[in-house]
């Protein structure tokens, strides 16, 4: 199955408890040539705020997602929501959906130099995922560093 069959994923209504079915299960298209390849399902090791240690009642120290991709499409099931993306840099393909605090987002997305790099439209800020040897690093704008390991 091509990725431009399956149909955009979105945040259900009242987000999710348990995690969604994969959403480009069966999928053949193989990886942009600039993608970093971050499939798989992540759990944080390590967090830091502004520089320091999170602390333990985080919720970036218990952070889990699944990462799918196929071609230059991207969806990030996280937290009660769900990210579908094409990383094509423009706003039309990117992010429409709710942060987990139930805002609308609109988020344009590319790839750069081996990361994944996410730009809210309207916030001075950028979301970063890449790979850091058998790790991914989720850079959640200024302040927030996330280091996960892949799950299984």
């Amino acid at each position: 199955m091509d990725v431009d069959e399956i149909s955009v994923a979105y945040t259900p209504e009242g987000y999710w408890e348990k995690m969604p079915a994969p959403i480009l299960a069966g999928c053949t298209t193989p990886l942009h040539p600039d993608a970093p390849d971050l499939r798989g399902t992540w759990h944080a090791v390590r967090a830091e705020v502004d520089g320091v240690p999170a602390p333990p009642d985080s919720p970036f120290i218990e952070h889990v997602e699944r990462v799918e991709q196929a071609g230059d499409r991207v969806v990030v099931c996280s937290s009660g929501i769900v990210h579908d993306m094409r990383a094509d840099g423009t706003l039309e393909n990117g992010v429409h959906d709710v942060n987990p605090r139930g805002m609308k987002i609109h988020v344009v997305a590319t790839f750069e130099d081996g990361r994944l790099v996410l730009r809210p439209e309207g916030l001075p800020i950028e979301v970063i995922r890449y790979l850091e040897g058998d790790r991914m690093v989720w850079h959640y704008g200024p302040t927030v560093t996330v280091w996960m390991e892949r799950v299984g």
